[in-house]
């Protein structure tokens, strides 16, 4: 088979199990019920996985380098530390939004039963999420000569459990309460709370 035709075949394969995850809240997701959805037998995805898990890594990293890659883009073009905390925090709330299957996977929703090197990766990507904010914060003196009242690690923190709080509660009511929603308003009072 092509690598071309094998890489589309994978991709379709975890697109589908996205779509599921959105489509069945709540529900476990089985390699027989994720090969009716793509349309092979489940031989078929075990050519393409060699196990489910593997399956949710390969989201869970297409989660990563999305972000990952997104956030340096603002660092890049965005200069100023307010700019960068309100795209970021932006870009967090919309993808969440814009990916209800994937959101359960960060959440940790529909890791329920799954391997526990599943959730340690997860929240790997949090704590690197963490890190990100904390260096954002912590150039802020050396770009514009200023610092917090607060600890940059105290921000940072916060700044992460608003954005998994919004996440949790997208999950938790079935995907109807959006995580942007209202964000421009909970802008304003962040900015009380970490602007001196």
């Amino acid at each position: 088979m092509p690598a071309t035709k094998r890489s589309n075949r994978k991709e379709q394969i975890l697109q589908s199990l996205a779509q599921m995850l959105e489509t069945s809240p709540g529900q476990r997701i089985t390699t027989a019920k994720l090969a009716t959805e793509v349309g092979v037998s489940e031989a078929a995805l075990y050519r393409h996985f060699p196990s489910k898990a593997r399956m949710f890594e390969g989201l869970i990293e297409f989660i990563e380098d999305t972000l990952l890659s997104r956030i340096n883009l603002i660092l890049e073009n965005e200069k100023e530390t307010q700019s960068r905390i309100y795209n970021i925090l932006m870009l967090l709330l919309t993808f969440s939004e814009k990916n209800p299957g994937i959101t359960r996977i960060l959440t940790g929703d529909a890791l329920q039963g799954e391997q526990e090197r599943l959730r340690e990766r997860v929240q790997g990507l949090f704590e690197k999420l963490e890190t990100q904010f904390k260096q954002v914060l912590r150039e802020r003196k050396l770009r514009e000569g200023k610092t917090f009242a607060s600890d940059e690690a105290a921000l940072a923190n916060f700044f992460l459990a608003y954005v998994e709080g919004k996440m949790n509660q997208f999950v938790r009511s079935d995907f109807k309460a959006k995580p942007a929603a209202n964000f421009s308003s909970h802008w304003q009072e962040l900015q009380r709370i970490w602007l001196p």
